[in-house]
């Protein structure tokens, strides 16, 4: 069963411009014809920050190390695996041993042990994003995970300790939904308890930016951390090239 790491939230008072102050909230949140949400946001710092993980905080091994291991060309990877399963057990569906078995379409055995490895060893942090966390955390903004990921998000947890800078709130093997379901983001900003303004949402993938976008949370499409970097340094958030150095010393 998933534990939910949850980190506490920090009361800071909001910052004066349009992006943190609760009047520019409430005005981005009325424009918006797709949600009527809106709380109260007068202690917490905002924005709340939320990211997607894989290939935005850390390296998905399904694209080079899964075909490697299964020793067959990605086209043909996908081909031949069950075209559902894994959507299943991202959306906790099916545990584990389930996927084994019906992993492959044609029913050939599966070794999970062997392919739990292959992905735990493929797993590392984004160059440069480790360092943008630290800073982030540093500066106590609150920062959550929203990804499509099944139980094995545990694994990435157990190497790498993300939970040091983010909370593991929002995963689909926990909720039920996957990203780019609307349902999805706005289950977000009713457990946090905050207009969806108030939240930066950080994805590789551009649907699920442009998906966040509709429900009127901010949206950044991930490049890499240099870009986005930049991109929350242009939003009022306080980080520096020399900052994410020091991080890194």
């Amino acid at each position: 069963m998933a534990v939910l790491l949850r980190l506490p939230a920090i009361p800071f008072p909001l910052r004066n411009s349009s992006l943190h102050s609760s009047k520019g909230i409430r005005m981005a949140v009325n424009t918006h014809k797709n949600t009527n949400i809106s709380f109260s946001t007068t202690t917490r710092k905002l924005p709340i920050l939320l990211f997607d993980i894989m290939d935005t905080i850390v390296r998905d091994p399904f694209y080079h190390d899964i075909p490697a291991f299964f020793r067959m060309p990605f086209e043909e990877l996908i081909e031949s695996k069950h075209p559902t399963a894994w959507i299943e057990f991202e959306k906790g569906l099916i545990d584990e041993v389930e996927l084994a078995r019906k992993f492959f379409k044609d029913g050939r055995p599966l070794d999970l042990e062997g392919l739990k490895n292959c992905m735990r060893e493929g797993y590392s942090y984004i160059d440069g994003v480790e360092e943008l966390l630290h800073v982030l955390k540093h500066n106590n903004y609150e920062m959550h995970a929203f990804t499509n990921y099944p139980i094995w998000y545990e694994m990435i947890e157990d190497k790498l300790k993300l939970s040091k800078y983010l909370s593991w709130t929002f995963c689909s093997c926990v909720n039920g939904k996957r990203k780019p379901d609307p349902e999805f983001f706005l289950e977000v900003v009713r457990h946090l308890k905050v207009d969806p303004a108030s939240c930066i949402f950080i994805d590789d993938r551009k649907r699920n930016v442009e998906a966040a976008k509709e429900v009127g949370i901010l949206g950044l499409h991930f490049k890499n951390v240099d870009v986005l970097r930049q991109d929350l340094s242009s939003m009022g958030f306080g980080i520096s090239a020399d900052q994410t150095n020091l991080a890194q010393e």
